[in-house]
């Protein structure tokens, strides 16, 4: 007779996946069937500093933290038992980024996340070096920006990581990264599934008369693959992640992950020619290839799966802060005339009013770059609404073009490998942008001229796909893979729904895209004028 969920809790057979997003921190707790059984989490924001987007460290833990706190009150409130004992952890958080410490563990620099756009000589130097295209966002992309910069700092690095693995260290004691996460610190060599060799030979080769004491691999993150030993959480850790001490020590890790990993593991896309979109803050695709590109693209960055196999990513740093901001101002309206509204009502008439405006949007333009966005060129970003005179501006194609907006960059990106012949089985999609049934997904569809599916499951998203990577390195069979073990374990009853793409949405989508294209000379222009 199987345990019910207090037992599994209580003898500690439960699994931990923890993600830190880039406005929410998220705990999930998962049971021997790997369906949710408990949660909590945290918001937080980054902030702006110095032109720096930045998180600073005890944010993130005082998030982590709460997270945690807030998911052990669901444990007790749900089943009326404390959770102190867990199978397995697993730890992710936004990919690439800068988070240098020095011999003694100190801190040198501020946190330079994903979203700083101020590496471009560096990127642009790197990518011809290693003939390899190495985004402005990568790891090795800032700390190469550093060293060009001369900046202080650098010469005292002992250790160079993302947050995911911060967070992984602390825990366990251990310098090391899933291969995807790695990946997005420097180029992977998927054969051998660990840093390039010959890139890293020619980056020090580069770099070899800059007088620095330390090896590029000497202060990289080691490399492990999915379902390796990671170590174990320690007294530390425990104390670190539950600061009321009830948590023992003592639970496996797997390998840290960053969220476009996790990703791919929440909606089973780690299999050749299976591919998801990760749409928040910032949207993703990522499409497990067959075989390799034709040639490089700037607009194309090539990470890996949790298993090591080659991903074509198209990367956009914004996606839906630009509706959220509009839905801001429709609530403020709603305030202000006196109705009772909630945002939740908000953004459901936004997409569902979405569906109901011409296939182009009337001629109403959204460029909702919040940020910079490499994928269209940019460094900086100006949020901007514009229509030619005779627009239709009506609240259904205004509503059309904030959700359309937010995937513009994303299918620019795309066409590239549409153009390369790029084979899609299947491509899933998770994230806010989805919540609102069927309306992101036909928006999509039409955008990418592919059937887009959501799973039961996909809202769960990444924090859920972190506890899946911790259940498989505790509950795989030896010799299991990590894609025989999700389809067998997890998603082998899995329920999903599927919109095609429309004939007269695609054709829509692609004369806004020509507009949006338009647009974009007077976006630089305001990023020129507008300081």
């Amino acid at each position: 007779m199987p345990m019910n969920i207090a037992e599994i809790i209580l003898q500690g057979k439960a699994v931990l996946g923890m993600e830190l997003g880039s406005t929410r921190i998220k705990a999930v707790l998962i049971g021997a069937d790997h369906a949710p059984i408990a949660s909590g989490d945290h918001t937080w924001e980054n902030r702006l500093e110095n032109g720096i987007w930045t998180y600073h460290l005890q944010d993130v833990w005082a998030g982590v933290q709460d997270a945690y706190a807030n998911l052990k009150k669901d444990v007790e409130a749900k089943y009326g038992v404390k959770l102190s004992k867990l199978a397995a952890i697993g730890v992710s958080a936004m990919m690439h980024g800068y988070l240098a410490f020095d011999k003694n563990d100190g801190q040198l620099a501020q946190f330079r996340t994903w979203r700083n756009t101020m590496t471009g000589g560096a990127a642009a130097e790197l990518s011809e070096l290693f003939a390899f295209n190495v985004p402005q966002r990568w790891s090795i992309a800032h700390l190469y920006q550093a060293m060009l910069n001369k900046e202080e700092h650098v010469k005292d690095i002992a250790h160079l990581t993302t947050l995911a693995g911060y967070l992984h260290w602390q825990l366990t004691g251990l310098k090391l990264l899933g291969v995807g996460e790695a990946s997005g610190m420097f180029p992977i060599d998927s054969e051998k599934c660990d840093y390039d060799a010959a890139m890293m030979a020619a980056f020090e080769q580069k770099v070899v008369d800059s007088g620095y004491p330390w090896t590029l691999q000497g202060i990289l993150p080691g490399v492990v693959n999915a379902g390796a030993d990671a170590g174990v959480l320690t007294k530390k850790g425990a104390k670190l992640l539950d600061p009321t001490g009830e948590l023992e020590a003592g639970c496996p890790l797997c390998p840290p992950e960053g969220d476009a990993g996790t990703g791919m593991t929440a909606t089973n896309s780690v299999a050749i020619r299976t591919g998801n979109v990760s749409a928040g803050t910032s949207v993703f695709a990522m499409i497990v290839l067959e075989k390799p590109l034709s040639r490089v693209y700037p607009e194309i960055d090539m990470v890996t799966t949790p298993t090591g196999k080659p991903v074509a990513m198209v990367h956009c740093n914004n996606c839906t802060s630009d509706i959220n901001a509009w839905a801001g101002m429709l609530k403020g309206f709603c305030d202000a005339a006196g109705l009772n509204v909630s945002m939740n009502d908000i953004y459901t008439a936004l997409f569902n009013s979405a569906l109901e405006g011409d296939k182009d949007c009337g001629g109403v333009i959204n460029v909702a770059l919040f940020s910079g966005e490499p994928v269209v060129g940019l460094d900086e970003g100006r949020p901007m609404l514009v229509r030619m005179p005779d627009a239709k501006m009506t609240f259904a194609n205004f509503a059309r073009s904030i959700v359309s907006g937010a995937m513009t960059s994303l299918k620019l990106g795309m066409d590239i490998l549409a153009k390369e012949n790029v084979q899609i089985d299947s491509l899933l999609g998770h994230g806010g942008y989805f919540k609102t049934p069927v309306v992101g997904q036909k928006i999509l569809a039409a955008a990418l001229r592919t059937p887009v599916s959501v799973m039961e499951t996909a809202g769960e998203g990444g924090p859920w796909g972190m506890a899946l990577l911790a259940a498989y390195r505790v509950n795989g069979k030896p010799g299991q893979t990590l894609e025989e073990y999700l389809n067998a374990e997890v998603f082998s009853h899995a329920n999903a729904s599927t919109e095609q793409p429309d004939a007269e949405d695609a054709s829509g989508f692609d004369a806004y895209t020509a507009r949006f294209v338009q647009a974009l000379e007077a976006e630089k222009a305001a990023v020129a004028a507008m300081k």
